[in-house]
């Protein structure tokens, strides 16, 4: 059994928010506060919702129901979730709410207060007013990490309107594929954004979704790149705003259930999903992870390294909800340098910092050791994200970052809004695990005849009860047919996840990734997350992607590797690489050909498109190809004539 990377204080953990909420419902440790919140569910939520902050005192929380789509949370609740976010649990309105900081200069940035913030979502709201938006209607946003958007997304929320988002770095038909769907009202833009050194203009573009959105009666153009920047059949943020400068707050008081954002699934298998997602829900769901599962209160700084077309962009907008301040960083993680986050943690005071699991490998790869050129002793928690967080990249954390720091690898997804398994800010961590399944969240691993596995056992994340972030629907699915084949045919009755889990001996979790990219030769199934946790511990592999292909009535395995500068894939290398999946994984999932790329497909987020890699080289269709960051890619992938021997 693995030692613990860290284990808290005892001094420490007595003193954490999730240590205060069990004492405050009687209870001592994670383990009995989880299954507590599981077994009593009316008065876990009830609980949370005082504990948290949200407004009033709540009747009971949970309308019993025949099962996840039946079950309503707090069904007389009525809130506003912009009204909630702003308070910020009685923040006062000199304290900053965001800091803006760009690649530009990672050690600088705009701070702005909560009452600049107030006022200038009332301004937005009463200019939304004005053009006739109200509860229900979309609002549509193709902008950067910047603060306007996220007052774009405040006054919405305040009139009932939905939000929905994207970033400017989708091409045209990714952003007409999510928005059509939608049909929003009107379009927040950005004249254009910076990422790796780049100035990139968005107004060409800009005028194509334009005209292929025709429900949109305005677009409001934010200068981001250019101050004086302007578009044809735009109106320039600041002129919008001016006319109700002096606008007073105001806040529709709304069901628990209403819609709040509409997400979007990665859409690389066709038109996205569009999915709606419950204000209440999500928002209590956020305060939950944020002040317990991560240990953020007043007078922290958090930031994660998101775009906001990413759903990490909606979990941080909800961090100014528990009193502390979001940081928003637009542009590249390693621009200036492979430092610019850690520059901007020190500078600025980071309490929490949230990346993405590639991000931690890359560092790792270039050798950095930021404890020693970086005082990030405000530092308390890193989550990781997007992706498995490999036993190396755990180590690499407490060897090279920080040895006191909290690690919480998190995962979710868009589905939810928020995490099936996460951070305890009270418990040790052991590399390669998640240490606890989140509060509220009953879930387990299933083997494929429905029953629990055993400890160390690979099965499917399910959730077996039903949870306040759970979609309310999918948009243009009247019938909620599309909703229920989603989650809930694999197990009747059952959320399945889709994702490849097993449990710990420490009660922790490990993802072995999505389920439908599974690799099953000879029925022994394993996750794609194995292998490149083999292949990638190699010096010369910077990036791998591994997939089944359909082969002469059969299936083999195919491992696609990005080498680094300088290196080369021969015998050598390609007899190491089959000799540790062999070791490391087992026999039958040793590829059957190693092929060096110069680039892997990815999602915007970052995430490797293995389903897409595999349809391509299948001849599948593959409908949709938007949601992808480099799309070209998969036809040079297809054209290696070494897939066809």
């Amino acid at each position: 059994m693995r030692s613990a990377l860290w284990t808290p204080s005892l001094a420490r953990g007595a003193n954490t928010n999730v240590s205060h909420f069990a004492e405050s419902v009687g209870l001592s440790g994670y383990p009995a506060l989880h299954k507590w919140s599981v077994d009593q569910p009316d008065a876990f939520w009830t609980s949370l919702w005082q504990f948290c902050g949200m407004p009033g005192q709540p009747a009971p929380g949970v309308v019993a129901g025949k099962g996840f789509t039946d079950c309503r949370f707090f069904p007389t609740a009525q809130l506003n979730v912009a009204e909630i976010i702003l308070d910020g649990r009685g923040a006062l309105d000199d304290q900053a709410m965001f800091i803006c900081v760009d690649e530009r200069s990672p050690r600088d940035g705009a701070t702005i207060s909560r009452g600049q913030v107030r006022q200038f979502v009332a301004s937005a709201a009463a200019a939304m007013r004005n053009d006739g938006i109200s509860a229900g209607d979309r609002v549509a946003a193709w902008l950067p990490n910047v603060v306007e958007t996220q007052i774009a997304m405040l006054a919405a929320a305040s009139i009932g309107a939905v939000f929905s988002s994207t970033s400017p770095d989708f091409g045209v038909d990714g952003v007409i594929d999510r928005f059509d769907q939608i049909e929003p009202t009107v379009l927040f833009a950005a004249d254009g954004y910076r990422y790796g050194g780049n100035l990139v203009d968005c107004r060409t573009r800009l005028a194509e979704i334009q005209a292929a959105l025709p429900s949109v009666r305005r677009t409001i153009l934010v200068p981001f790149a250019d101050p004086e920047g302007v578009a044809p059949d735009t109106t320039a943020w600041n002129d919008w705003l001016t006319p109700f400068a002096h606008a007073s707050p105001s806040f529709v008081q709304l069901p628990f259930d209403h819609p709040w954002y509409i997400l979007f699934s990665s859409g690389t298998t066709g038109l996205p999903k569009c999915i709606v997602h419950r204000a209440g829900g999500v928002l209590l769901q956020h305060m939950k992870e944020h002040q317990l599962h991560c240990d953020i209160g007043s007078g922290d700084r958090a930031m994660y390294f998101t775009t906001a077309g990413w759903m990490m962009w909606n979990w941080l907008a909800s961090v100014p909800a528990s009193g502390a301040t979001a940081v928003l960083y637009e542009g590249s993680p390693f621009q200036p340098s492979a430092t610019a986050l850690f520059d901007l943690a020190e500078s600025h005071g980071l309490t929490f910092l949230g990346v993405g699991a590639k991000f931690i490998d890359s560092i790792r790869k270039a050798s950095l050791s930021p404890k020693t050129t970086h005082d990030l002793g405000a530092l308390r928690t890193i989550a990781s994200t997007g992706s498995p967080l490999s036993v190396e990249s755990f180590e690499w954390v407490y060897d090279q970052v920080a040895t006191d720091v909290h690690l919480a690898s998190i995962s979710g997804g868009t589905d939810l809004c928020a995490c099936f398994v996460g951070g305890d800010p009270t418990s040790p961590v052991f590399a390669g695990e998640i240490q606890r399944p989140a509060l509220g969240m009953d879930v387990d691993v299933w083997t494929t005849e429905g029953a629990s596995a055993e400890v160390g056992e690979r099965g499917e994340l399910v959730c077996r009860q039903p949870f306040p972030s759970m979609p309310l629907c999918f948009w243009r699915d009247p019938d909620d047919a599309k909703y229920h084949a989603a989650y809930y045919e694999r197990f009747p009755g059952v959320w399945a996840h889709g994702d490849f889990a097993s449990w710990t001996d420490h009660g922790g979790m490990v993802i072995h990734g999505r389920a439908d990219t599974t690799l099953n030769p000879g029925g022994v199934r394993i996750g794609t997350a194995e292998i490149y946790r083999q292949v990638e511990q190699l010096p010369q592999i910077l990036e791998a992607l591994v997939f089944g292909q359909d082969w002469q009535g059969d299936s083999r395995i195919v491992l696609l590797v990005r080498l680094a500068d300088g290196s080369i894939l021969d015998d050598t290398l390609v007899t190491e690489i089959k000799q540790r999946i062999r070791l490391g994984c087992t026999p039958r999932h040793v590829p059957a050909k190693v092929i060096s790329v110069a680039d892997l497909p990815r999602t915007r987020s970052g995430k490797l498109a293995e389903l897409a890699v595999g349809d391509v080289v299948n001849g599948r269709t593959i409908r949709n190809t938007s949601g992808l960051a480099n799309p070209k890619i998969l036809d040079v992938i297809a054209a290696i004539e070494e897939l066809q021997t």
